[in-house]
């Protein structure tokens, strides 16, 4: 039956054209953004998981960022220790030439006090961005305030639990005050062998004294060597921990772009489709709107 009033063609023709222009639309806005899944209504599932794994990403870069900075103050102190630490040697090699008969023993006592006051200086330049970690005492203990703390820890990574919840981990590095060990130079308190810079020599030394201070210097030397070793691993804890965040930020950053991101290869060819059914379907749609027009023929 043929009727004026409905035109069943026409609907059918313009449902169809409808279907193929929203197709399109989806087509063209995944070109233009990359996404297949670009909010909750694209699939609620999917957009749901890449926002979380995007926040883990984001999180990981961030603590990846802050742990730059911590190793570069670890790679500082380091190096400082390091230095200490041959100067130390230095001091140790010349106290046990000095503990033999005959030798100038002023002259000695002089290249010591050099020694120290180069360990001071170094120690001094170990800072990084207004952090040192040779000199603890600077650094108080959370656990007892007003204690100098025997170790730092820096935050290495964030965590989610099967309950959604956060938690942090991190990597501690131990630490010596190396100040305490090194003194100071300038002060008054030489010859009672508690620090290099207390280590005193004369020419009427005895040999129990110089005994004794080559016997401390080398008890000091053995402790700025565990604490040059201590932050040695505590630095190349932090580069393992870099590394494993940077792997781990490119997994998660991977696994998201397979969940959201459109295959471009597939849209393209989707889009060229879709074009020439739009064009099958407007041709369609005229040819149903001039279905009428043969009715005429019946009243002529």
């Amino acid at each position: 039956m043929s009727s004026i009033n409905t035109n069943t063609s026409a609907m059918n023709a313009l449902s169809t054209l409808r279907n193929v222009n929203n197709s399109l639309n989806q087509t063209q806005d995944r070109i233009s953004t990359g996404l297949k899944v670009s909010s909750g209504k694209d699939n609620a599932a999917y957009f749901a998981i890449s926002e979380t794994m995007k926040g883990e990403s984001g999180m990981n870069k961030a603590v990846n960022e802050s742990l730059t900075l911590a190793k570069n103050s670890v790679s500082t102190a380091r190096l400082g220790a390091e230095t200490v630490q041959d100067l130390a040697q230095q001091f140790v090699d010349r106290l046990a030439f000095a503990q033999n008969e005959g030798v100038d023993q002023e002259s000695v006592q002089k290249e010591l006090t050099a020694l120290a006051s180069e360990m001071k200086t170094a120690l001094d330049q170990s800072g990084f961005n207004g952090q040192n970690l040779l000199t603890t005492a600077g650094i108080d203990d959370p656990a007892n305030p007003g204690t100098a703390r025997t170790e730092i820890s820096f935050v290495s990574g964030v965590s989610r639990a099967s309950d959604a919840s956060l938690s942090t981990t991190s990597v501690s590095v131990g630490l010596t005050d190396l100040e305490l060990l090194v003194g100071d130079p300038t002060g008054t308190n030489a010859g009672d062998n508690t620090t290099f810079a207390n280590i005193e020599i004369t020419n009427t030394s005895t040999p129990t004294e110089l005994a004794a201070s080559l016997s401390a210097a080398q008890g000091f030397l053995e402790d700025i060597t565990a604490a040059a070793t201590d932050l040695g691993i505590g630095e190349k804890s932090l580069e393992n921990q870099q590394e494993f965040l940077t792997k781990l930020t490119d997994n998660l950053d991977s696994g998201v772009g397979a969940m959201v991101d459109a295959n471009m290869e597939e849209e393209a060819a989707r889009l060229q489709a879709l074009q020439v059914q739009q064009q099958l379907a407007s041709q369609s749609l005229s040819i149903a709107n001039q279905a009428p027009q043969n009715i005429l023929s019946l009243f002529r």
